[in-house]
């Protein structure tokens, strides 16, 4: 699998997770599940100050093929929400990495440490 940033930590369900500077957590969705969705025509996003578990349904984004759920990579609360990809869900086909969706507080950084690296991500996807 090509380009999967090596700053950035990966869920099974094809979420991806970046630790900014302030402790935050940033969240999109993977450069292979934009792909495997096809052209994004709307997202649904958590609202600020949802709290959020890891593993639980957050959010939605929907292709011109299908609906899928997105669900969170670790646990905490929702203090931003990129409104650009609301208004504009193309950006993400775009550039998955680029495009977040949600931004997270953690309750616990370690659950950052239970997400797949890169190379890990990559063996699920190609396995």
């Amino acid at each position: 699998m090509d380009n999967l940033p090596d700053n950035l930590k990966y869920a099974q369900s094809h979420e991806w997770a970046k630790l900014e500077e302030d402790g935050t957590i940033k969240v999109g969705i993977t450069d292979h599940a934009q792909e495997e969705l096809g052209d994004l025509v709307y997202v649904e996003l958590p609202e600020v100050g949802k709290q959020v578990t890891a593993g639980s349904e957050c959010a939605v984004v929907e292709s011109v093929k299908a609906a899928s759920d997105l669900y969170s990579p670790v646990s905490g609360e929702i203090v931003a929400v990129n409104d650009g990809v609301v208004d504009s869900p193309e950006v993400v086909n775009d550039d998955a990495y680029a495009a977040w969706l949600f931004c997270i507080r953690p309750t616990d950084p370690g659950e950052l440490d239970r997400l797949m690296d890169a190379d890990g991500y990559s063996a699920m996807v190609d396995g």
